[in-house]
């Protein structure tokens, strides 16, 4: 219960780099792009700036170190088509440096790349003395450990050592042999001198031939933050004061609201509080809520959910971490396609080239264009469920507040869905890890027009009217007229509800006999059985533990399936083996996530007193068979609850100052029923309620003010036996 967890996280920003070295030849351009590496490992690469000595990178990456390092390294390239791409040089800041840089934008020189400069790993030497060294030398026995060797191309190396043993009569070196494959390894010598354990280092004169001041500059903004996570009854109050943060009155007094509104960049404190609200069910209530504030100050439609609120940050983020998976099985394929067998899609007059058909890259485009949005219509069935349950509460937030407009219910959904999500995840495939690297100058051109398109056609449809002035380009308004027609926009209706509306002739059981005729309705949140337009029945879809095919015996009737929710099950009857089968598809999608699936389940029916698949006389009874339907298992997004209360407990301590103003702000409110100093003081904090809000405050200044005792126990503890070099 002692143990204390240590976390780091890398936020950073490749700017650009300047005075690059040319070419020696005439043409002195070069195709620059940066790789981002913990050590030797490459984690993240920027596009490839083509023709510059000065690229301009502007890439923002975020990611958590999943182990120990030494650097943080950057590497500029030059892409070469034929050969291997050329290193032309490196910034490595040791990772005790880190808090040196954090946040602050700094011009580094590039350092020269070369074997001897490339060093990483630690090796562990272990002495046993015989005797007394004399000037002869002694005979003893040395293993030598090593590891964290660095991967070379990704692969494991060939690692060997040697060790010099210098003395007064004699100078001498031995070599092990070399170890093929490998990260670690130990080895036996002989006739050594000493005991010591150290990290590798380059060698002295690795770089001496190299000029650093020729090579170049690149300006990075480095964020590094490291969690020191204590034990989780340490976070119990904190935790509990952020979950209750959907049920306060106002939302804008809970303490997940305070958060935003006192970080200095809302994504700060977007990340961690999104994580644990999804780690504990919190996050559709409170994004609901937060989204309902947003609409108070909304005063048009065509403005609703634009901006960078804590509602829509929040949302972002939500359909980055739970959409990830729903992102990879719609569009992973055709970006594929895209990047590996580009067709050529520029339709800029400005930017073709002689030879061009505008025709022709027209018709590419739209293939494309056609391709990519087809998937998205077609993909709702496979929406997280998350997602669903906050587009459904956002749709009938915005029909409330402008209940004169039929459309604002879809124009509430397709900021988020197409872009915010889509659109974004298809001109930058590689940030959502749906392709490896940014694209090359071509393909990225080309998914840009897609993405534009994209977005236009969702704005289409949830608009119902011209979006042809939202587009500045005059070929960009030509090439969109291809696609208005009114099936896009009944398709773009369907997916903004995030629901898949099918009618089929089903028969449901309340007797042997008494099969009914009912029509059937599935959504994203329930299946319903109608005798006219009105439900006479319903089941959420949460409740659905399994779905599969019924024994044509047990009835005899084709066609049959069973959806199981509680007690009983629901025998349905489809029209034909093609209907039956995708109804059992369909509803195993959208019920794929319900944390109670069942893992057997009985394939016939319990009829005069026992089930006619196992003979068992119990009803309830568990299954007899393993459950076969083909679909995903429950996507578990792996999220330590304590460690985000931790991230939230820094960014509320770093934020001390602004919380007291916050505070010394409410109760100017309250007693004097409005703020007493300058706008400038308190107008950048929300707040409608101030005996609440101060309420809250007080909570939050109190947990931080005790957590911060272990915290400063463990920085001592941790600072005195700390010592260069040792465990």
């Amino acid at each position: 219960g002692s143990r204390v967890l240590l976390w780091g996280r890398v936020l950073q920003m490749v700017s650009e780099a300047k005075n690059l070295v040319p070419y020696s030849g005439p043409n002195k351009m070069r195709d620059c792009f940066c790789t981002i590496n913990l050590d030797q490992e490459e984690v993240f690469r920027t596009q490839v700036v083509e023709k510059s000595l000065s690229p301009f990178f502007g890439e923002e990456f975020y990611f958590e170190i999943p182990r120990t390092f030494q650097c943080l390294s950057f590497y500029i390239y030059d892409k070469s088509v034929l050969q291997r791409d050329l290193r032309i040089g490196k910034v490595a800041i040791k990772k005790e440096d880190l808090c040196k840089y954090t946040s602050k934008e700094t011009w580094f020189l590039l350092q020269p790349v070369d074997s001897n400069s490339e060093v990483q790993g630690k090796v562990h030497l272990e002495l046993k003395l015989n005797e007394l060294i004399t000037d002869n030398g002694s005979v003893c026995q040395q293993l030598v450990e090593c590891h964290g060797l660095p991967l070379v191309n990704g692969q494991n190396c060939d690692p060997y050592a040697t060790v010099s043993l210098m003395g007064p009569s004699r100078n001498d070196q031995k070599k092990t042999k070399v170890k093929k494959k490998t990260i670690t390894f130990n080895i036996v010598f002989y006739n050594c001198l000493v005991i010591f354990r150290y990290l590798l280092q380059p060698r002295e004169n690795g770089n001496k031939s190299s000029k650093t001041d020729d090579l170049g500059s690149l300006r990075l903004n480095v964020c590094y933050t490291e969690d020191y996570v204590l034990p989780s009854e340490y976070y119990a109050s904190l935790r509990n004061l952020l979950l209750k943060s959907p049920d306060v009155q106002p939302v804008s007094a809970s303490a997940a609201y305070i958060l935003g509104e006192v970080c200095r960049d809302k994504y700060d404190a977007v990340l961690p509080l999104v994580r644990l609200l999804l780690h504990h069910q919190k996050i559709v209530p409170f994004v609901t809520a937060v989204a309902e504030l947003d609409l108070k100050d909304t005063q048009e439609v065509n403005t609703i959910f634009r901006g960078n609120t804590l509602a829509t940050r929040c949302l972002d983020e939500m359909m980055k971490i739970v959409g990830k998976h729903y992102l990879k099985v719609t569009l992973k394929p055709v970006l594929d396609e895209i990047c590996e067998s580009p067709k050529p899609c520029e339709i800029d007059p400005i930017k073709l080239k002689e030879g061009d058909n505008v025709e022709v890259h027209k018709e590419n485009l739209r293939y494309y264009v056609d391709k990519v949005f087809n998937t998205i219509v077609q993909s709702s069935i496979s929406c997280p469920t998350l997602m669903c349950d906050v587009f459904y509460s956002l749709r009938h937030l915005a029909a409330k507040r402008f209940p004169n407009d039929p459309h604002v219910q879809y124009s509430a959904v397709s900021s988020f869905v197409f872009l915010r999500f889509f659109a974004v995840a298809v001109v930058s495939p590689h940030t959502f890890h749906l392709r490896p690297h940014h694209p090359d100058a071509q393909t990225s051109r080309t998914l840009t027009l897609i993405s534009k398109t994209i977005q236009t056609l969702g704005s289409w449809g949830s608009l119902s009217k011209s979006k042809l002035s939202s587009f500045k380009e005059t070929f960009m308004c030509e090439f969109f007229k291809m696609f208005q027609e009114e099936k896009f926009t009944e398709a773009v209706q369907k997916v903004l509800t995030i629901e898949m509306y099918k009618r089929a002739q089903g028969r449901t059981r309340i007797g042997k006999k008494n099969f009914k005729k009912r029509w059937f309705c599935l959504t994203s949140r329930e299946l319903t059985y109608h005798k006219q337009r009105e439900p006479i029945y319903n089941i959420p879809i949460k409740n659905i533990l399994t779905v599969e095919k019924l024994e044509e015996s047990a009835f005899n009737r084709k066609n049959m399936f069973q959806v199981i929710y509680g007690e009983k099950p629901l025998y349905i009857q489809a029209n034909n083996c093609v209907e039956a089968s995708e109804w059992i598809e369909a509803l195993c999608r959208v019920s794929r996530c319900n944390q109670k699936r069942l893992s057997v389940y009985h394939p016939s029916a319990f009829l005069n007193g026992n089930w006619l698949c196992c003979k068992a006389t119990t009803e309830n009874t568990k299954g007899c068979t393993p459950c076969t339907a083909g679909v995903p298992a429950d996507i578990q997004i792996e999220i330590d609850g304590d460690r985000e209360t931790e991230r939230i407990y820094s960014l509320f301590a770093i934020n001390m100052p602004k919380l007291q103003k916050m505070e010394e702000a409410c109760g100017s409110i309250a007693v004097y029923q409005g703020p007493q100093k300058e706008l400038d003081d308190y107008s950048n904090f929300t707040i409608e309620d101030s005996v609440a809000t101060f309420q809250t405050l007080q909570q939050i200044i109190a947990i931080v003010e005790k957590l911060n005792e272990p915290h400063e126990k463990y920085r001592k503890k941790r600072s005195s036996s700390a010592k260069y070099g040792s465990e």
